[in-house]
């Protein structure tokens, strides 16, 4: 299969000090716990990296989880959480920190970003306990297995999803998972992985989905249509009542995986969804594709498929079922590249690949599973940035201030100051994080370029920042790096959000403005 570069998660010394009975210790240098590219929709958007460059823990805890993002310098160093045994309730509490947003008893991946969570060694094992992505960017899960998850009766974890993702989420990559439910809704269980509240650029792929009322959900209502852009390949779908997935509004591509006893429906798109549906194969199912419990069409773009035993509803009004014989009623462009294997050959290749704890092996494009080999690369502390010249520096930007008007967030903010505080052009005003760290971001409603900044601090603070960092705030990727608090250039970049990270002060920063410009 054609795949964009090799992703390696790194394993090295870290100089994070956590106590043992956290759960939490420091990755000794190793061969990477998990290789592979990225693919799909997930390559889009910037790309999905996870932690790749930050540091690597090793977490056997869920609190340890919380711990490891919460220790981080802000909420956008990058990290790779390794995890292995068994994550439940009982060793999953809430942990504070200005770099995090958890709560007891689930997994919180909430206002951040940068994050690889992969399960190592003997396995990782969500039980009965979800994962929840909320308002978030570039997030890895790999290798690892939730199950369980109830949203009633006891206990309750996000919402009865296995895995949820919600609130303007973008860039996250599930490959090699497991979610797997004992039951429907009456049994208190919800879907195993649902999108909504407006997630982008998302790639589900060799993984398994099984025993559940619901497989999942691209969109809460027939009027939340803000959803899309999601990749389904080489999957397991197995003995799920409906939604593999349900899609509402939005594309999504599924491709080359294997649904087997899909008991009242499968693809339901609708609400002018557009599924392009390629080189499946679906066996011992009912009304595999259409468009179900609803008047509000989807479309599809079908080829390749195989359909063995698969028996078809008679039309009516809210149930309009592609078959018997599929045909395509739109068509749907890809923007990346991708291999298909032959439909024939999807039973098998799936059984082979799809899963935690199949070795990671994918498809070499010619229906024959592959281990990528690991590379042993070291972590570095910090990511290599580039360092603006000591002797001369960068000149005062001119041009307009696009900060003015724009909005603002970050990690965390003292009593008595304010984000909006950085864009507002008044230097009497300023935010100040809650310790001696932490991030403010201006961003904008649609791209926009950005090759300079100039970061002012308060009368009577000048020379508090020791050490900072610019980072596009949509991929995390680092565009300077200084110690002293001033006007920064760098190499043109569009995004929606530009972040200024303090890592290290000599007291509180009060930053009274942070300019950007496009020249």
């Amino acid at each position: 299969m054609k795949r964009p570069a090799a992703l390696r998660l790194y394993a090295a010394l870290g100089t994070m000090a956590v106590a043992a009975a956290t759960g939490v210790v420091v990755a000794m240098p190793q061969a990477s716990a998990a290789t592979g590219g990225v693919t799909g929709y997930a390559t889009q958007n910037g790309g999905t990296t996870g932690g790749a460059g930050g540091q690597t823990v090793k977490a056997t805890t869920g609190t340890a989880i919380h711990q490891a993002l919460c220790s981080r310098a802000s909420s956008t160093t990058p990290i790779t959480i390794q995890v292995e045994g068994t994550i439940n309730h009982a060793n999953t509490a809430k942990v504070s920190g200005a770099s995090c947003n958890t709560a007891d008893g689930v997994i919180e991946l909430k206002q951040i970003s940068n994050v690889t969570i992969v399960g190592v060694g003997g396995g990782a094992v969500f039980d009965q306990l979800g994962i929840h992505i909320r308002e978030s960017s570039n997030i890895i899960i790999q290798n690892v297995t939730v199950k369980n998850v109830k949203k009633s009766g006891s206990p309750t974890s996000n919402g009865g999803d296995a895995i949820g993702m919600e609130s303007n989420v973008r860039n996250v990559w599930v490959d090699h998972a497991t979610l797997e439910a004992s039951g429907g809704e009456s049994e208190g269980y919800d879907g195993l992985f649902d999108m909504k509240d407006n997630t982008q650029y998302v790639t589900l792929s060799y993984s398994t989905l099984r025993n559940s009322g619901r497989g999942g959900l691209i969109g809460s209502s027939e009027t939340e249509l803000s959803n899309g852009n999601v990749t389904f390949h080489h999957n397991l779908y197995e003995n799920l009542d409906s939604r593999t997935p349900l899609l509402r509004g939005g594309i999504a591509h599924i491709y080359n995986n294997y649904y087997v006893k899909l008991n009242e429906s499968g693809i339901n798109s609708r609400a002018g969804g557009r599924a392009k549906v390629d080189n499946n194969y679906f066996k011992d199912s009912k009304d595999v594709l259409g468009t179900f419990y609803t008047d509000a069409a989807g479309y599809w773009q079908v080829s390749g498929n195989t359909f063995d035993n698969v028996t078809w509803s008679t039309p009516s009004a809210e149930n309009k079922p592609a078959g018997p014989n599929p045909t395509s009623n739109t068509t749907v462009s890809i923007p990346y590249s991708y291999t298909l294997d032959n439909a024939s050959c999807v039973p098998a290749i799936v059984a082979a690949t799809a899963g935690a704890n199949k070795g990671l092996k994918v498809s070499d494009g010619s229906c024959t599973p592959t281990t990528p080999t690991p590379t042993p690369t070291p972590t570095p502390t910090a990511p290599t940035s580039p360092t603006p010249d000591p002797t001369t520096g960068p000149t005062q930007p001119s041009g307009t201030n696009l900060s003015l008007g724009a909005g603002a967030d970050g990690s965390s903010k003292a009593s008595g100051s304010s984000y909006g505080n950085v864009k507002d052009g008044s230097l009497s005003t300023f935010w100040s994080p809650s310790g001696t760290t932490g991030s403010v971001s201006v961003k904008w409603d649609s791209a926009t370029t950005v090759s300079k900044v100039n970061v002012r601090e308060a009368s009577g603070a000048t020379g508090v920042v020791k050490g900072w960092r610019i980072l596009n705030g949509d991929t995390g990727a680092v565009l300077a790096t200084g110690t002293t608090a001033g006007p920064a250039a760098f190499s043109p970049v569009s995004a929606k959000k530009i972040t200024f990270e303090i890592t290290s002060a000599s007291g509180t920063p009060k930053i009274a403005e942070f300019e950007t410009y496009a020249s």
